[in-house]
């Protein structure tokens, strides 16, 4: 597709990354939870549930920015900006392998997605 600026690719394979990472964990919890190693087993499903049902959500939006669809920005963003207070609570709680590249993966997506030339794309503005 001709008008879709390098922006908008970085964009979607950061959330599809995002996604990925939520599917693993989501996955890895359910795993954890059949082999009877939670303590808790209904919120151990629901939280594995939970992962699984983010993760579906951010490859669709994911997929969304690489059609260049209108729609896909604003779930993108959202995400986003729940991200950062979750990646500085991780940071400040001593967590920097999971919160320093969520914090970056966050501010990324951020420019690239309101980029000038995403923008452009993404409103089909002339």
């Amino acid at each position: 597709m001709s008008n879709r600026p390098f922006t908008l690719v970085v964009a979607a394979a950061l959330v599809a990354l995002e996604g990925l990472t939520a599917l693993a964990l989501g996955g890895w919890v359910g795993y954890e939870t059949l082999l009877g190693e939670a303590g808790d087993v209904m919120s151990s499903l629901v939280l594995a549930v939970f992962g699984l049902a983010v993760g579906a959500g951010l490859l669709w939006v994911a997929w969304g920015i690489v059609q260049v669809l209108r729609w896909s920005r604003g779930p993108a963003v959202v995400t986003q900006i729940f991200a950062v207070p979750v990646a500085i609570t991780l940071i400040q709680s001593g967590q920097l392998a999971w919160g320093v590249p969520l914090i970056v993966t966050a501010a990324v997506i951020l420019v690239t997605l309101l980029a000038p030339a995403s923008t452009h794309a993404l409103t089909h503005d002339a």
